[in-house]
């Protein structure tokens, strides 16, 4: 379980899970790790950090002794436990040329899926939850072997499909943020539960208010406004349904600073999983083409939702999501400090700054050039990404292409 404490409660014999600080930087080439040396108790005490998260599975909580053991011995066993774990997710990820096929039609299938629960949903018919799980089940083992394949692929959705393919997107990105923020298994699935069920009252919403490209009255935002309450009365209605995906599906609307809606929540009143859920839909939702507006590209919506998040996301829940889907996301186009443009087609483990990319266009003379792959992480003090591109400056048109392995441009 997930805490998070202020840096004088801090002691050794504690998992830290998640510093605080910049979503940039922090004081220690390692976010996960058991404090067990006085010199960096003594180093994080001294920094800038106000508060960090700790894992009460893995490390001691405040003012608790470590199980009658030694912090060394303590030490040992949690060590053995990551090992373990890092080795398992080791053996089963794979690259994302090797996953993108399956999470494709993964995505066909989930589209048609939801289109039926909300159907059903709509003529008053109960969740069917097990079928429900099922998806969620083969959409956790996809996010799990590659995170970026699936989650990339239900960004590209069409303005008609989008209420169906958010709901497919937001679990995966669930999924996937959990397991950044280490929650156990249970959890995990838990999340994406509630993201595929997040918006479920949306199907009471009229189709013109709905999908209409232009600007909502008054009245027609109140309608939407009225979808977590209407989402929660189905889900209640459901048996079966988990209270934490009740709460996702009711709060993903709340903000930090007490501005959203239903209830006006602010900062601990709101559920962590239902912070998850507010910076999974908002990134989904901005980086969709919608009725009335075209998605922003990847990397200039993680830079506009770091802007918002002092009043609108949890700052902690936030430098996870970044940590997730990475400051230049799959599907960003950069410019690298050749003067070449690339396409970023992977994260890389070990840097935010440095992700797998494959160039294919001069800058300077504004021709193609041959692809290429680079693992920018292999090649620092060489070559590395110096800004984002917009694709409309540019005038590609199906960049997409070019990280799904399937064409150029």
């Amino acid at each position: 379980m997930l805490k998070r404490i202020a840096v004088k409660d801090i002691q050794l014999g504690m998992f830290i899970c998640e510093f605080c600080g910049s979503w940039m930087e922090h004081p220690f080439w390692k976010t996960k790790f058991l404090l067990t040396d006085e010199k960096d108790l003594h180093a994080i005490k001294s920094s800038g950090i106000k508060e960090l998260w700790i894992d009460l599975a893995l490390g001691a909580d405040f003012g608790q002794s470590v199980s009658g053991k030694s912090v060394e011995e303590v030490a040992r066993e949690t060590e053995a436990l990551l090992l373990k774990a890092h080795k398992a997710v080791a053996k089963d990820k794979i690259s994302l040329e090797d996953e993108i096929q399956t999470a494709a039609s993964l995505c066909a299938k989930a589209k048609e899926a939801v289109i039926e629960m909300f159907s059903d949903a709509r003529m008053g018919k109960a969740i069917e939850v097990e079928r429900a799980r099922a998806l969620v089940e083969e959409i956790s083992s996809s996010v799990l072997r590659q995170p970026h394949a699936l989650i990339s692929l239900a960004r590209l959705k069409t303005a008609d499909e989008y209420t169906y393919m958010h709901s497919v997107a937001v679990c995966a990105l669930m999924i996937a943020l959990a397991r950044q923020l280490n929650l156990g298994e249970d959890s995990l699935r838990e999340a994406g539960f509630a993201g595929l069920l997040h918006d479920i009252g949306k199907v009471g919403i009229p189709a013109k208010v709905l999908n209409k490209p232009g600007k909502l009255t008054d009245g027609e935002f109140a309608i939407v406004k009225s979808h977590p309450e209407a989402g929660a009365k189905i889900l209640i209605e459901s048996y079966g349904v988990n209270p934490l995906v009740l709460d996702v599906c009711l709060h993903h609307h709340e903000k930090m600073d007490g501005t959203g809606y239903p209830h006006g929540l602010k900062g601990d009143a709101i559920s962590l999983f239902a912070r998850m859920g507010a910076i999974c839909d908002v990134y989904d939702a901005i980086t969709s083409n919608r009725p009335y507006k075209r998605g922003w590209a990847p990397a200039d919506s993680i830079r506009k939702m770091a802007e918002w998040s002092k009043g609108h996301f949890d700052e902690a829940v936030f430098q996870a999501f970044v940590k997730t889907v990475g400051i230049y996301p799959t599907g960003s186009l950069v410019r690298l400090g050749s003067g070449r443009l690339a396409v970023v087609i992977e994260q890389d483990e070990t840097s935010l700054l440095s992700p797998r990319v494959k160039v294919f266009f001069s800058a300077k003379t504004k021709m193609p050039i041959i692809q290429e792959t680079l693992e920018l992480a292999k090649l620092v003090g060489k070559e590395k990404i110096i800004g984002r591109e917009s694709p409309d400056d540019w005038g590609f048109k199906n960049l997409d292409m070019l990280w799904m392995g399937i064409g150029a441009v």
